[in-house]
């Protein structure tokens, strides 16, 4: 059997780690022969215990993941009170249906070749979901509650040198402890580390950037020192090297640790010229230091970070290297839809560009603290994040929820969050909770500032929020003044009272919209509907359509382009997740969100190309709804939308003009937002091209976008479909690296034999992959569709789905086939090879 002996010397602390670069300090990635169970046993804890018809599983693993799906997977008896419900009632598919509840085991077996006496070992896990229990050699080492957050024992007594250590996890889910799919299982990466006794630990860096301008950067790091023994003066030196993206030394430092710098090196550094960190140029430094004991070289640690003003000026915004900067936000849940919450840095990677060309420019991690890679991934490609803690604080949401761990808990979680990420210079707001039920209690404002002066004292060069949806009480009760930033979930026409009432001067949309549509799926008539039901449990995709709390996009913008003192916000969500179908709460087999700009398959559905139009200010837009496929509607009243940057348009059906749209500026907040206003959908005329009149034949749509001056400047057709012919496929990459983790995510389309999409077709796939990778999963973005993600066949929805071909550890070509009955099947080439070739 293989064993992980392999130490990686990786530069980890862009994630908060130290890095394996140098013998003084190394890092085993436990990754692969781990072995898993489902049953529960005191025995397992055994190092001797004979694990051998466990599962074989790799890390990071979410064991729910592969379903099946059933109702009766933490069925819910409840009354949702953010939802407005006041009764309760069965909820089959709140936490996605899958079997995420119960106890799992793992067992990894394992050497750790640097490590012998007076060396230092340290095991972090960056999440386990939850409840962990860790043992080594049959001894228990630590216990930790929270699933989402990154946790780390100090091992050194229970490792065996040169020999085989065997480490063994207990983890367990409770029923009603989640109001979503919170996934399970070992699923996010697992490191040891081993150090001289004397290193720099956990995290143990600060780094900040207290001036900054054209001609210099002053670049502050405060770096701790672990050690054994009292220390004398000038035992120890701190060297440190600032490098720039191209391995430039551009700045450097060598401090000796007084007994007055009690066990930490400050250090301050001048970096000329600096290139900021921002959205569009997300330019990342390393700060390489050395610690050294007399001449001797004890440990080597790199801090990756971003040099960048944020700030907040009352009444006028947040200002991002002094430019003001509206935050154009999603909110995200951790899971990867067909992948579960298992990490995968290509999926996360892929759901940044997604967002990135919608023209968002910041996510908040709702509800949960996010894994590293995010972290990683937001800081190279120039995303900004709001970081989440909690669901809960001591008040319940759930039976089993948060609120057990809190007062015990509460402070080690939210320090071990911000010790993480507070070098990481996408990370701008720490979010300290999302509706509570402590909003409407008097003197639970307490507990907002004591969370939050956690942060002042932790971190305090980055703002703190938290997500209010009880406007009518926080905006008098102290509890939204106490806040550094005032963010609200939901309810912009309380914006005003909130901003005449409240300190700060400043309102943050922390959660916004809540519009709900499937991807293609169109209803008719075409009216504005809070909740609707139908019976093919979707909804529509003409985004008229949001929950009993929420809105539409529109109803958004509007505050952020006219409201001064609007800085932005956060759309409820950016992608579907598992869990929460809303507003399909009792309706089994619905499982899957329908808030997502995307889907969960992560195909954009239309509402992508309506904030694309608004936010993406450096590409046009040009989008026409409904697809022109219905069997049954000729002759019937069929609304156009056109979703575009430019403002007017004229429409054509079959060469017959509908008429020019023109968008209507003369509507603001302050003349709209009346129940006649909504329903007319006044709002929307100024942020999309409506034509409600328009009459249903089959044949071409048409639109000729013209600019600001008149001049037609982009037109764009859509036809309707003939007879189903093809399979199209499209690789959002083609190219992967051989190393047994990276994904292509393929778009597979039922297509005419001109190539339009048939948007009707709902015919099974069958998948296929030979040669240097394998099929991994597939997603078809049905909310309702209870088909495995894992098997290799789906039915399309709306005539589309996603298959996910995984890259083999060796270089080749993957031929990847897609087939279904009474089509043309289609085959992908895709190259894997190894890194940096």
């Amino acid at each position: 059997m293989k064993r992980n002996y392999f130490a990686v010397a990786l530069l980890w602390l862009s994630m908060g780690y130290g890095s394996a670069i140098a013998q003084q300090r190394s890092e085993i990635l436990l990754e692969k022969d781990w072995k898993f169970t489902r049953a529960d046993q005191e025995a397992f804890t055994n190092a001797k215990y004979n694990d051998s018809k466990w599962q074989n599983v790799t890390v990071p693993h979410d064991w729910a993941i592969y379903g099946p799906f059933s109702a009766n997977n933490d069925k819910q008896h409840v009354a949702i009170a953010q939802d407005g419900q006041k009764e309760a009632s069965e909820h089959a598919g709140r936490t996605g249906g899958l079997p995420f509840v119960g106890v799992g085991w793992y067992r990894n077996k394992f050497k750790v070749p640097a490590f012998n006496k007076g060396k230092k070992a340290t095991i972090i896990f960056d999440g386990a979901m939850s409840n962990a229990t860790v043992y080594i050699n049959g001894k228990k080492v630590g216990f930790w509650p929270y699933g989402y957050n990154t946790f780390h024992f100090d091992i050194t007594e229970f490792l065996e040198a040169g020999q085989e250590n065997t480490l063994a996890v207990r983890l367990e889910n409770f029923p009603e402890s989640s109001r979503w799919y919170p996934g399970a299982g070992i699923y996010r990466n697992v490191h040891i580390v081993v150090t001289e006794a004397a290193h720099i630990p956990v995290w143990g860096t600060q780094l900040t950037t207290p001036v900054i301008n054209q001609e210099f950067a002053r670049v502050n790091l405060k770096t701790k020192l672990a050690a054994t023994g009292q220390i004398a003066d000038g035992q120890f030196q701190l060297s440190t090297e600032i490098k720039d993206a191209s391995g430039k030394v551009v700045a450097s430092a060598k401090t000796p640790l007084s007994k007055y710098d009690q066990g930490t090196f400050n250090q301050e550094m001048i970096v000329l010229k600096p290139e900021l960190w921002d959205t569009e140029n997300p330019t990342l430094y390393t700060a390489l230091s050395k610690l050294y004991e007399g001449k001797e070289l004890k440990d080597e640690y790199s801090t990756t970070f971003g040099i960048r003003s944020i700030e907040i000026i009352p009444n006028k915004g947040f200002f991002l290297n002094g430019k003001k900067t509206q935050f154009k936000g999603v909110c995200l849940h951790h899971d990867l839809g067909p992948l579960g919450t298992a990490v995968n840095d290509a999926g996360i990677r892929r759901q940044i560009r997604i967002m990135k060309d919608m023209g968002v420019n910041a996510i908040r991690t709702s509800h949960n603290m996010p894994a590293p890679e995010f972290v990683k991934a937001c800081d190279e490609m120039g995303m900004m994040l709001m970081a989440e803690t909690f669901d809960e604080w001591k008040e319940p949401k759930q039976k089993n929820g948060y609120h057990q761990y809190f007062d015990q808990w509460a402070e080690k979680d939210l320090v071990n969050l911000i010790h993480n990420y507070r070098n990481n210079p996408s990370v701008v707001m720490w979010c300290i909770g999302n509706e509570v039920p402590e909003q409407g209690i008097v003197g639970a404002a307490k507990i907002a500032k004591f969370l939050q002066d956690i942060c002042f004292r932790e971190d305090p060069s980055r703002f703190v929020t938290q997500g209010m949806d009880n406007p009518g009480a926080v905006i008098n009760n102290n509890f939204a003044a106490t806040m550094q930033v005032a963010g609200f979930n939901y309810r912009p026409f309380a914006y005003p009272e909130a901003y005449k009432k409240l300190p700060q001067q400043i309102i943050l949309g922390t959660e916004t919209a809540s519009t709900i549509s499937s991807r293609g799926i169109y209803k008719f008539p075409v009216t504005r509907r809070a909740m609707p039901i139908y019976e093919d449990l979707q909804v529509s995709s003409y985004d008229v359509e949001h929950c009993s709390w929420s809105d539409l996009p529109e109803d958004n913008f509007i505050q952020h382009d006219d409201l001064p003192y609007a800085i932005g916000e956060f759309v409820w969500t950016g992608f579907d997740y598992l869990g929460e179908p809303t507003p399909y709460y009792t309706n089994w087999p619905s499982h899957s969100s329908l808030f997502g700009i995307v889907d969960l398959a992560g195909i954009p559905k239309d509402r992508y190309y309506l904030y694309r139009s608004h936010w993406n200010t450096n590409a046009n837009t040009l989008h026409i709804l409904p697809a022109w496929n219905f069997k049954d509607r000729v002759g019937q009243t069929t609304p156009v939308f056109v979703y575009t940057n430019y403002p007017s348009a004229e429409l054509f059906i079959n060469g017959k003009s509908q008429g020019r749209k023109t968008k209507d500026t003369s509507f603001t907040v302050y003349n709209t937002g009346d129940k006649k206003s909504l329903e007319a959908f006044d709002r929307q005329k100024r942020y999309r091209l409506m034509w409600m009149d328009t009459k249903y034949e089959p044949g071409t749509v048409k639109v000729i976008a013209y600019d600001a001056k008149g001049n037609a400047v982009e037109e764009k057709e859509i036809r309707t479909a003939g007879a189903p012919h093809h399979l199209e496929l499209k690789a959002d990459r083609t190219k992967l690296t051989a190393d047994g983790k990276d994904l292509s995510f393929v778009l597979v389309s039922v297509v005419d034999k001109d190539g339009n999409l048939c948007s009707e077709d709902t015919r099974e796939i069958s998948f296929k992959a030979k040669g240097a990778g394998k099929f991994h999963a597939v997603a078809n973005g049905n909310s309702a569709s209870l088909e495995s993600f894992q098997a290799p066949k789906m039915k399309a929805f709306s005539g589309q789905l996603t298959a996910i071909v995984k890259a083999d550890e060796q270089a080749g070509v993957v031929y990847f086939e897609a087939s279904a009955k009474g089509l043309k099947s289609s085959v992908l080439k895709i190259e894997v090879t190894k890194a940096g070739k």
